[in-house]
């Protein structure tokens, strides 16, 4: 992750939230590493603030906040910076033999920005240890602690994802826009406040004309097959 390629994603993103034919994001790397982490020459000739100011936060806020649904394919390493970017995505899917780790801490940094997922998704106590110890995990244990939402061999992870995303991308965009607010509302309300807030955007569901058009074709489908 370096300022080019933060660049690049943000434009990418300007394009896939703008086009109201995608469903669904995909974000990958390759069979090697989703992502290992930033640039470590880059962040050694310059401070944080001057290698990339406020467009390093940009991708990730967009990611967590993008309306559409973004799932990540990661493959290899998932390190750092990296890690983060998978974290702020709403699915995560791995191949075996991937390795998650936050090791900012060997190099002298604390893990920042969207380091601060890390407990919400897989406790305090696992991520005090990823974070203060610089250590990785590997799939099937990130898998046990929540950080990856399923585990597939890397030769089906394509597959696998392609069959994710049509899912998605076959959903009402409305209602996923809705439970995407909903989900980034709910790290930041109480549980009672949780609720309130869910019922009200339950009523206003019914305004965007979504429920009244999958519940008919659920009950259409549903009287064809008893037919």
């Amino acid at each position: 992750l370096n300022a080019e390629l933060i660049g690049e994603v943000n434009r990418a993103l300007d394009g896939f939230e703008a086009d109201s034919g995608i469903g669904c994001i995909v974000i990958t790397g390759n069979d090697k590493a989703f992502a290992a982490g930033v640039d470590i020459k880059e962040m050694h000739q310059k401070t944080f603030v001057e290698a990339y100011g406020s467009d390093f936060l940009a991708p990730f806020d967009r990611i967590s906040n993008c309306r559409k649904p973004i799932i990540a394919a990661v493959g290899g390493y998932a390190l750092g910076g990296g890690c983060e970017l998978a974290m702020a995505c709403d699915v995560r899917i791995a191949a075996h033999d991937c390795q998650f780790g936050m090791p900012e801490v060997k190099v002298g940094i604390p893990s920042v920005i969207h380091a601060s997922l890390m407990p919400r998704l897989i406790g305090q106590a696992r991520a005090a240890w990823l974070l203060l110890s610089g250590e990785n995990i590997g799939t099937e244990q990130a898998l046990q602690w929540g950080l990856v939402s399923e585990v597939v061999p890397l030769k089906d992870l394509d597959q696998r994802i392609n069959t994710i995303a049509k899912n998605f991308a076959g959903l009402g965009p409305a209602v996923l826009k809705q439970q995407k607010t909903l989900l980034r509302r709910w790290e930041q309300l109480s549980l009672p406040d949780s609720i309130a807030d869910s019922v009200q955007e339950f009523g206003r569901a019914f305004e965007t004309g979504e429920p009244q058009k999958f519940m008919n074709d659920f009950l259409a489908h549903k009287k064809t097959i008893k037919k």
